[in-house]
């Protein structure tokens, strides 16, 4: 399993083209300099009224796939 550290700061009319489906994969720089890019649906269970901001884990499969973004 392979995790990243990402920060994200999406506004919630940012996220807009998100939730509709017109924007499906985000890509970030991680702490370390990488980018990476994963699906747009992960970020569905860390947006709040105001967006997405602060710092997150990514964590992905043997494989690279992403399989969830969570709190840091």
């Amino acid at each position: 399993m392979n995790c990243y550290q990402i920060q994200l700061s999406i506004s919630s009319e940012q996220y807009k083209g998100y939730y509709r489906g017109s924007i499906r994969h985000v890509v970030a720089r991680c702490s370390d300099g990488r980018s990476v890019q994963f699906p747009a649906a992960l970020l569905q269970r860390v947006v709040t009224m105001d967006g997405i901001r602060g710092r997150f884990t990514l964590v992905c499969d043997a494989d690279n796939r992403c399989i969830e973004i969570k709190p840091s």
